[in-house]
């Protein structure tokens, strides 16, 4: 299965050795494929640089595991129909435009209200119900 990671599962899982990194190399290792594009990938970097600088050394490393798609526009249409914020709008756009079955998301405050939906074929998800899901 295809998934598409937002920038703060990238951060997560760079940042410190925990239950995101895991869980990204988990889905790896069952055959699922993770996908980002450069626009998740430079907001992870930027929050990176700022709060853990080290980070960055682990994101590189993490990146090679990953599928790395080229960043797409999305249609004008298809962003305004998007019930998120402006920035937000282009995480969800690439995880359709890529055709991911799911969006992996920690951003509870603009994702969590479509926690569970499925928008355009892409199912937002948080990462402990992708492990369930996935991974039982």
């Amino acid at each position: 299965m295809r998934i598409f990671l937002d920038a703060n599962i990238l951060f997560s899982a760079a940042k410190s050795d925990g239950a995101v990194r895991r869980l990204l190399l988990l889905l790896r290792d069952a055959g699922h494929e993770c996908c980002v594009d450069s626009y998740v990938v430079a907001e992870a970097r930027r929050n990176l640089l700022v709060k853990a600088p080290d980070g960055t050394i682990v994101l590189d490393s993490l990146l090679t595991r990953l599928h790395v798609a080229p960043l797409r526009a999305a249609s004008p249409k298809l962003s305004e129909g998007l019930p998120l914020p402006d920035k937000d709008k282009p995480v969800l756009a690439a995880a359709i435009l890529h055709r991911c079955a799911i969006l992996v998301t920690g951003d509870r405050t603009h994702f969590g209200p479509l926690y569970g939906k499925t928008i355009h074929g892409v199912k937002i998800c948080t990462p402990r119900s992708v492990a369930e899901d996935l991974l039982g």
